[in-house]
């Protein structure tokens, strides 16, 4: 009835959608007020009214042509606009023709993707990862090689990074702010990163593109700032959304943005915006990228988010909990009281409480709570985890 392989993946889907489900289930029991769940990262902040005016007026406008087809790569004002903004912390500055819109980061990851893949080329991805990363890899016949971070800080192991780089590598992904574990990749991190990407493109005599995935990228702390990666390697690739910052996840609208220093960037556009057709997106939504040029200075109320970390991390390390403070994005990835994560989010969920295992961004021991909710859900859980910690003491 379907492929084998989508069979096949069915059994390894995502902890995130599973955990979502159970607390469904939970809700229909127990009640809204009584189910504490954190299993998805679904901004909680509607967008700024700036934006939702501005579709209203974008929308009512008499535009002849609107609601056709553009390029491919998407309205060239409108990427003007996206390559101006990353301009800002940026060496050398990019153009329109660097930029390509993109149907959110995951279309845009996909599209890069099929772009620069052969059968059996590597990428490398930094454990905890996004889970889907492992599907996109795959679904252009890429082979994931996973490295895993350093638990004190979940930064990447340079040393076992240069070592897992080989003649068939062709790419890096990078996630900062990360998810899950809201940590941001300092400069010295990707400046290291860059040098041995390019002492590895000597060697083996072709491109290694470095990935940097910034859904999360305007979702920073304690004035954080998130690195620009077009700053440390001439290969580097820049994937966004606003579905975080503006609070627009379903409408799934990003971009990527190439290095201007690419040898070929005219042929490297045509091969994204000829993947971004062959693969059936053919272009970014129309109304989402006018609405989005004029609003690339706004962002939904970051504050509210910390206000939401610095409960659940003071609460959390209070009871005993082993985390990294985050950051940036919205998530905190503590240590699970038992060596079994699974088992330890089983357990949680007989507190009604809804996590989702380390083991699902591939990184076992550990858990992720996403606190894009309700502050009042937060503040309902709070005994629920007290209890859930003192089951394990007595346990």
């Amino acid at each position: 009835m379907i492929s084998k392989e989508v069979h096949e993946n069915l059994k390894n889907a995502s902890w995130i959608r599973r955990m979502f489900v159970e607390g469904s289930k939970l809700r229909e029991q127990f009640g809204d007020e009584n189910v504490y769940d954190f299993s998805l990262g679904n901004p909680y902040f509607e967008p700024p009214k700036s934006v939702t005016n501005k579709l209203r007026e974008v929308v009512n406008a008499d535009i002849e042509g609107a609601h056709r087809y553009m390029d491919n790569a998407g309205f060239k004002d409108v990427r003007q606009k996206v390559a101006n903004a990353i301009n800002r912390d940026i060496v050398k500055p990019l153009g329109f023709e660097h930029v390509l819109m993109t149907v959110g980061a995951a279309g845009g990851i996909n599209v890069l993707l099929r772009t620069v893949l052969d059968a059996g080329d590597e990428v490398i991805i930094f454990a905890p990862y996004f889970a889907e990363y492992i599907f996109y890899i795959k679904n252009h016949n890429g082979v994931p090689v996973i490295i895993k971070t350093d638990e004190r800080n979940f930064e990447p192991d340079l040393e076992l990074f240069e070592k897992s780089i080989t003649a068939k590598t062709r790419a890096v992904l990078v996630n900062s702010p990360n998810n899950p574990t809201g940590v941001i990749y300092s400069d010295e991190t990707l400046k290291k990163l860059g040098e041995i990407l390019t002492k590895k493109e000597e060697e083996f005599g072709r491109e290694i593109y470095m990935i940097s995935d910034e859904p999360y990228k305007a979702l920073v702390y304690d004035g954080h700032v998130v690195p620009n990666i077009h700053n440390y390697f001439r290969h580097s690739i820049m994937v966004n959304s606003y579905s975080k910052s503006l609070g627009l996840a379903g409408e799934r609208i990003g971009y990527i943005a190439i290095n201007s220093q690419f040898e070929d960037a005219e042929l490297f556009m045509s091969g994204l915006a000829f993947a971004n057709r062959t693969l059936g997106f053919v272009n970014a939504p129309a109304i989402w990228q006018k609405v989005i040029s004029d609003s690339l200075e706004e962002s939904v109320d970051i504050s509210q988010y910390q206000v939401r970390r610095d409960l659940l991390f003071k609460k959390l390390s209070e009871l005993g909990f082993e985390m990294v403070e985050p950051k940036g994005a919205f998530y905190l990835f503590p240590k699970a009281l038992e060596a079994d994560d699974v088992a330890f989010v089983m357990e949680a969920k007989k507190f009604n409480i809804l996590l989702v295992p380390g083991s699902g961004f591939g990184y076992p021991g550990y858990f992720r709570i996403s606190y894009c909710v309700d502050l009042g859900m937060i503040e309902r859980s709070l005994p629920a985890f007290e209890k859930l910690v003192a089951y394990y003491k007595n346990k």
